[in-house]
């Protein structure tokens, strides 16, 4: 269970601060029901509310220090996620984004890179799709890991990249 205080990552919204746990006071919401109140960091005036009862779908805790670390070292083994068929990818991609598993963000990084690199190499842009999960992904990723090591997120994607080219 999480508790106030806790750093905790909600897909789509990244990683956020519990600030309290209550009743919602709005007309049209259940009196009896509980809710993480959350503060998305870096959006002081940004409020979300999670009921309790749906938290362990929605949210997970921020990785620690050491287990960013573990990330980061595994990145190399990681499998590329390739998938060939254009809505196939497209609905695995949002499957990573929504999971918020770290791992799966990986795989479907390096599978956006390759492909990129494949693409550019036979004079084709990446294709809008692509760039907006990668982008999502990278985001996602970086963000949590640099959180997790007390480092920027522009030195984050520095390390990672380092690690995808130790294949």
């Amino acid at each position: 269970m999480f508790e106030i205080g806790d750093f905790v990552v909600k897909a789509n919204s990244g990683i956020c601060k519990i600030e309290d746990i209550g009743h919602l006071d709005i007309s049209s919401a259940n009196k009896d029901r509980l809710y993480f109140y959350l503060n998305p960091i870096g959006e002081a005036n940004s409020r979300l509310y999670v009921p309790v009862d749906k938290a362990d779908a929605g949210l997970r805790k921020v990785v620690t220090e050491k287990e960013a670390w573990e990330i980061i070292e595994k990145i190399p083994e990681v499998e590329e996620a390739w998938i060939s068929d254009d809505k196939q990818r497209e609905q695995t991609y949002k499957e990573a984004i929504q999971s918020c598993d770290p791992q799966k963000l990986i795989s479907i990084i390096k599978n956006m890179y390759h492909r990129k690199e494949r693409r550019t190499a036979q004079g084709k842009k990446n294709t809008s799709v692509d760039e907006h999960f990668f982008k999502l992904a990278e985001n996602n990723l970086y963000t949590e890991l640099a959180f997790a090591i007390g480092r920027e997120k522009d030195e984050m994607k520095k390390i990672i990249a380092e690690k995808m080219e130790n294949k």
